[in-house]
């Protein structure tokens, strides 16, 4: 990639400052931004050789930041049957075509299915993935990540069967005689995992460059992978070194030998010490990714009190309180930033209570620990995230795609302090915003429309247009230890933004979702551009 100096000039150009100052243009070198302000301005490195693209008048942002998203994931599930949110009748359709297609001992695998939005809204069975894929072994991932949908096939396989018990944070959904109906949750899910077969190297590769490519369509320039095995992390090393890869990563480890173990295998990768600013300020590895509870949709999100609409049942809870207290604290003593996935009240109150253990335990230190979600929470809960220092890292679009079951699961009362961004932020703390694709397509637009219109089932939460957006820029890059490199368009920091279709601040609400990346531009380098078939 080139790194001569160019002149960006006749734009609108929100630089996401503190000020939230409007310029006309920018000057990029070396990667950085070294000017951005008035054309006059501008006019001395134009006079001096720079190279001028005219902007016509176009909107530009700060590049786009994902606080949290699956960065494998994306690409493997453009590369599987995509299920997102489709009829059961049309996902069983594409199973038929792909077991047709599939090689001996091939599975057919996909992910997005979401039975909220079926008629009815039931469970469906190992029965009709039978029928579908007789002959090859089929698993289908919920939209939400934190259920899997198996035919008999995979869970021969697996090694499921009647007899097999629920394991710690996870559930076997059985039918009246004890059955595995072949959907099982979080923990349970982990012998279907562990019996497909490994994507090779190539094909990591494949899926992760994949990712790259959707995620600059969209005007993301920056994310968080929120957890990455070890020798995915190497994978992406590699890439990173050969060229092909150049979106900038901020990478939570995650341990493959389940929530027991995870400890002794955590304190090895610690032994390595944090890794910043790799690779032109492009990677970085500094947190660990730990879960403590499953998802809404799955109902496995751990609550304080019963399910509305499933009496007797709370969700799933992975750890003890003192294991996850030791797993925090040995992250936090070895200078990694914690971050852990809550979704249900009694997972937050789990977690923030063991962030408030270790923080209060040790020294002040600038930790950034992160509640991965923070999306149900009791009402006294809500200021201990500003209190403690610790960021509700939080997905927008989530109240968005939940409309159509939250309040069913929760009912009225609990659903006041879910997806509760404004009750947040009027503590003082800051929401780094995301997809969580591939639990969502990754377009950043959705999950600012859902920030700016309270997605449909949130309207009193809501953010302004300018949070949103801080949501996307400032707030996420401040999460992962970069707000001085990036997050906005200023002197010193990395040319990374991107030219859009419309202006974001003054279009119609309604027009937010579609708006389109038209250029995106990385260290000063067009990675993307628009021409019409995207």
């Amino acid at each position: 990639m080139t790194h001569e100096t160019t002149a960006w000039t006749n734009g609108k150009i929100y630089t996401a400052d503190e000020a939230f100052s409007t310029v006309d243009s920018l000057v990029c070198r070396g990667g950085r931004i070294i000017y951005a302000g008035d054309r006059a301005g501008a006019e001395r490195y134009i006079k001096e050789g720079a190279r001028v693209e005219d902007l016509r008048g176009a909107v530009v942002l700060p590049g786009l930041n994902d606080a949290h998203l699956h960065f494998l994931d994306v690409g493997r599930a453009a590369m599987r049957i995509d299920a997102h949110w489709k009829p059961k009748d049309e996902i069983l359709s594409s199973v038929r075509e792909a077991a047709v297609r599939a090689g001996d001992g091939e599975w057919v695998l996909g992910r997005g299915w979401n039975h909220a939005v079926w008629n009815p809204p039931e469970l469906p069975t190992r029965r009709e993935l039978d029928e579908a894929s007789p002959d090859h072994p089929a698993a289908l991932t919920r939209a939400c990540g934190h259920m899997i949908w198996a035919n008999s096939a995979a869970l021969r396989l697996a090694g499921i069967d009647s007899g097999t018990p629920d394991p710690v944070g996870g559930e076997y959904i059985r039918d009246a005689s004890g059955d595995p109906t072949g959907v099982m949750t979080d923990a349970a899910m982990v012998p279907i995992y562990d019996a497909i077969p490994e994507d090779s190297p190539e094909r990591v590769k494949d899926a992760l460059a994949a990712a790259q490519r959707e995620l600059f369509r969209f005007g993301v320039t920056s994310a968080s992978d929120a957890g990455a095995y070890p020798d995915t992390i190497e994978i992406m090393r590699e890439l990173y070194e050969s060229g092909r890869l150049f979106l900038r990563l901020d990478v939570m480890v995650k341990m493959r030998d389940g929530v027991r173990d995870t400890l002794g295998e955590a304190r090895e990768f610690f032994s390595r010490g944090i890794e910043t600013g790799l690779y032109g300020g492009r990677f970085q590895v500094r947190a660990l990714k730990l879960l403590a509870d499953g998802s809404l949709g799955a109902r496995s999100a751990l609550l304080t009190d019963d399910y509305s609409d499933r009496p007797g049942h709370r969700g799933s809870g992975m750890f003890s309180d003192e294991e996850l207290y030791e797993l925090i604290s040995a992250a936090y003593t070895s200078g990694f930033q914690a971050s852990v996935h809550a979704i249900g009240d009694a997972a937050n109150r789990q977690v923030l209570d063991a962030y408030g253990r270790v923080i209060r335990g040790n020294p002040p230190k600038d930790h950034r620990c992160r509640v991965e979600h923070a999306q149900i929470l009791r009402p006294e809960d809500v200021g201990k995230f500003a209190e403690l220092g610790v960021i509700p890292s939080m997905q927008t679009v989530h109240a968005e795609s939940d409309a159509n079951m939250a309040a069913d699961r929760l009912g009225p009362e609990r659903l006041k302090y879910a997806y509760a961004w404004r009750k947040l932020l009027g503590t003082g703390a800051v929401i780094p915003n995301g997809t969580d694709a591939p639990v969502e397509p990754a377009d950043p637009w959705r999950a600012l429309h859902a920030a700016v219109t309270g997605g449909g089932l949130r309207h009193e939460e809501r953010m302004t247009r300018e949070e949103a957006l801080r949501s996307y820029t400032n707030w996420p890059a401040y999460a992962s230890f970069e707000e001085t490199a990036k997050g906005s368009l200023e002197e010193g920091k990395y040319a990374d933004f991107i030219v859009i279709d419309r202006d974001y601040m003054t279009c119609p609400e309604d027009e937010i979702r579609e708006i389109k990346t038209l250029k995106t531009v990385a260290a000063g380098d067009t990675v993307y551009e628009y021409t019409g078939k995207s």
